[in-house]
């Protein structure tokens, strides 16, 4: 079972904002996902719109920029942003410069809540890989009690997840060249995610 090891300090959730996290490592962590079994995947309904404005988190923050909002850019010019909403979780959007507009938000991962440190996210041959996280008393400094890993590939349309729980929290991620990998790590735990089955399955 995994081992809560302190809060990180909110400075390191900025950095991860800025979406420039990189890891390494392999193997599964052990945790349990939203729908208790397998991944649970997020269909975004609006395939192919890109005529939305870029949206930013509501939670509050001083300074800039926010550990609350996280982008990336791809090789082939796409983007991918995401931020925390109060009440609802992470969300998602990609970005298209054909059209040179975003896709509607897209709830990655549903929460009430609060949200914790900072969201990192992590790019590579067309395959994005994310972690955020979470807990009922974030907000007054304890620690996180969901801990979410996101990854997408091709149009960016879904994202299969993996929750663990009472956990503080991923802290870099590496994405195997061809993005065929993508390994989130914290210390010792492991979780790994691949391009031809998905996350592991949790009980």
């Amino acid at each position: 079972m995994m081992r809560r090891v302190g809060v990180r300090a909110m400075a390191l959730g900025a950095v991860a904002a800025l979406g420039l996290v990189a890891g390494c490592g392999a193997s599964a962590g052990q945790g349990k996902d939203a729908g208790g079994g397998a991944a649970q995947q997020v269909s975004r309904a609006s395939a192919g719109d890109h005529r939305y404005p870029l949206e930013k988190s509501d939670i509050p923050w001083s300074g800039s920029p926010s550990p609350f909002d996280a982008q990336v850019k791809l090789a082939d010019g796409r983007r991918v942003a995401m931020h925390y909403m109060k009440g609802k979780g992470l969300l998602a959007q990609d970005y298209s410069p054909k059209a040179k507009g975003w896709s509607k938000s897209a709830l990655v991962h549903g929460t009430k809540t609060d949200a914790c440190q900072g969201i990192t996210l992590k790019a590579k041959d067309g395959t994005v890989a994310a972690f955020g996280d979470f807990g009922v008393y974030c907000a007054d400094g304890e620690p996180p009690t969901e801990s979410v890993a996101a990854v997408a590939t091709g149009p960016l349309t879904k994202w299969a997840t993996h929750l663990t729980k009472d956990f503080d929290g991923w802290e870099k991620i590496a994405v195997a060249p061809g993005g065929k990998k993508a390994t989130f790590s914290r210390g010792t735990d492991k979780l790994t995610w691949t391009k031809a089955g998905g996350f592991p399955a949790t009980s």
